[in-house]
């Protein structure tokens, strides 16, 4: 019954890969593009974000068609197109998506799908998630359950699309065929994906042949980030067999966002063209039909904010004015003095008497021979904006400017880490809340375990009011889920991972303050990318045991954070 219901969907744009079939005439659909999460599934990003990354490959495309050099955008700051993923930038030509706060690097895809699909007319559907909200499923998941909706079906399994769940449309319940856990499920309307044309043959979402799907399997670029169990990784075949107790999903539209930290706003750095790129550009939107959301001059969807400022009356003016001249004077005769963000970017950074010229800044996109891109945005009286530096223990050059920005907009604990490559300068602490950890230990085995008892982490935060730290000091912040519990086997390994976690909670490492990449609920306390084990049998979520690597994974994501043996030696 299942296979009868083709949704369908093609995948287009990796370098040097067309997008053309001949033989095949041009066909509208329209372009989904996905990142890839920590167990190897898939998640789009929403309409309004895809519909801009469209329309920044086009823009210069459709420029340099004018010019004779025809080439896309090399890299895309999704900030442009919603403020929740400010700390994002697209790499088209590695398909990657990189964050700049933390250096954590995504793989990204393109997929196409039929423009009378769900992803065309907007309709999501969605399951209710642990802590009551809803989570859209990814994309093809959603196009064949609406087309089974649309057929009359009663209900669906969806294992042909590698997801061990049996939908009930008349109870809009999703079962799990193993466990038999249920959850609600719901359609909603959301805004639809950008219409381009597809110049080859849409596949189905089953086992499809065409040249995409053979060349990357089925699931695209692989990550070598599969933080829990190497059972997550996709498969070779042509659909990825997952069994999991919550079906693959997306956090309408948000990357995974450990913490909300303010933008870094103001960097001039716009999408700059690669001259080595062989992108496969969508064919550009016709006049008729533009790009949902989209500004038809420059591609870029940024809200239009009515604010007010209060008109500064003439004795204002005349005392500013005065004030001004008067600061002026007095710096003329007095030293400037480094501020404390300052002093410490000085103290891990050597300042280079000449920057490579072929070599760009990784925070603002800005060659490191031109000004930082944040020069508008930062002012400093000690540091130059074509100042460019070089980390003392991993030699990463960036601009003195952009390390200050970053640093600013981050917790100011007089640590660094490298965006690059994540080494940490001095003792890096975290922005998590007030709450309380306890330990305990029980004679009972987990799974994979058997020869040690458990021991039992218990989380306590309650809600309270966001300090200065945060992402809206001042505002209230929710706890949802507390008290979480938490399993480790009680062997040497388990305790070793134990004592290294509780210097990450004295740290205020293993909570913060953001968004949801569950729920996408802003304000709340979430995780903040070490990874725990809330589950003691039962690994089809990837949350329990049995896992063979788990204790190694956590290990080094305790050491990305500084959290090493060394600290359990101090």
């Amino acid at each position: 019954m299942a296979a009868a219901l083709g949704a369908g969907s093609g995948s287009a744009g990796p370098p040097g890969l067309s997008n053309s079939v001949p033989g095949h005439a041009a066909l509208p659909a329209v372009a989904v593009w996905e990142w890839q999460d920590e167990f190897g599934r898939w998640r789009p990003y929403r309409g309004s974000v895809c519909s801009f990354i469209e329309q920044a490959l086009q823009a210069p495309a459709q420029k340099g068609r004018r010019s004779g050099t025809g080439l896309a955008s090399s890299s895309i700051p999704l900030g442009q197109a919603d403020a929740t993923l400010a700390p994002y930038v697209i790499d088209i030509p590695s398909l990657m998506q990189f964050r700049q706060d933390t250096g954590t690097m995504r793989s990204v895809r393109r997929h196409l799908f039929a423009q009378d699909s769900a992803a065309g007319q907007g309709i999501v559907w969605e399951w209710q998630n642990d802590e009551g909200g809803w989570s859209p499923y990814e994309m093809k998941v959603c196009v064949f359950l609406e087309q089974a909706f649309t057929h009359g079906l009663r209900h669906v399994d969806l294992s042909s699309l590698g997801y061990n769940y049996d939908i009930d449309f008349v109870s809009l319940v999703q079962t799990n065929k193993t466990s038999r856990f249920r959850r609600g499920i719901q359609r909603r309307m959301d805004t639809p994906y950008p219409v381009t044309t597809a110049t080859g043959p849409l596949h189905t979402a089953m086992a499809c042949s065409c040249q995409q799907c053979l060349l990357n399997s089925g699931t695209g670029p692989i990550t070598t980030r599969y933080r829990h169990s190497m059972i997550n990784l996709p498969s070779s075949s042509a659909v990825p067999q997952v069994s999991s107790r919550t079906a693959a999903l997306s956090s309408s539209g948000l990357s995974f966002v450990p913490y909300n930290k303010p933008t870094l706003s103001g960097a001039r750095s716009a999408p700059r063209l690669n001259t080595q790129s062989a992108w496969a550009l969508p064919q550009p939107v016709g006049a008729g039909a533009p790009s949902p959301g989209l500004s038809a001059s420059n591609g870029v969807s940024v809200p239009n904010l009515p604010v007010e400022m209060p008109k500064p009356s003439k004795v204002n003016q005349a005392l500013a004015g005065w004030w001004k001249s008067l600061m002026a004077s007095m710096m003329d005769t007095v030293t400037v003095t480094p501020s404390e963000p300052e002093q410490v970017v000085r103290k891990y950074l050597e300042e280079l008497r000449g920057a490579p010229a072929d070599e760009d800044c990784i925070i603002c996109m800005e060659k490191l021979a031109l000004p930082s891109g944040y020069s508008d945005a930062c002012e400093c009286k000690t540091i130059k904006p074509e100042a460019v530096g070089q980390l003392t223990q991993c030699q990463h050059a960036f601009h003195l400017l952009c390390v200050l920005a970053m640093y600013a907009n981050g917790n100011k604990d007089g640590s660094l880490q490298c965006p690059s490559c994540k080494t940490i300068y001095g003792e890096k602490t975290g922005t998590q809340p007030k709450g309380k950890m306890e330990v305990s230990t029980f004679t009972q085995s987990l799974p994979g375990h058997q020869d040690c008892g458990t021991i039992q982490i218990v989380y306590s935060i309650s809600r309270g009011i966001q300090g200065p730290e945060h992402p809206n000091p001042g505002m209230p912040y929710t706890a949802r889920g507390f008290p979480r519990y938490c399993y480790l086997p009680d062997n040497e390994k388990g305790r070793k991972v134990l004592d290294l976690l509780r210097v990450a909670w004295k740290r205020r490492l293993i909570f913060t303050v953001g968004t949801s990449s569950t729920t996408g609920e802003s304000n709340t306390v979430v995780w903040n990318e070490i990874h725990h084990k809330t589950e003691m049998d039962t690994n089809l979520s990837g949350h329990g045991y049995p896992d063979p690597n788990y204790l190694d994974n956590v290990l080094a994501e305790l050491a990305a954070q500084g959290v090493t043996e060394a600290c359990l030696r101090q």
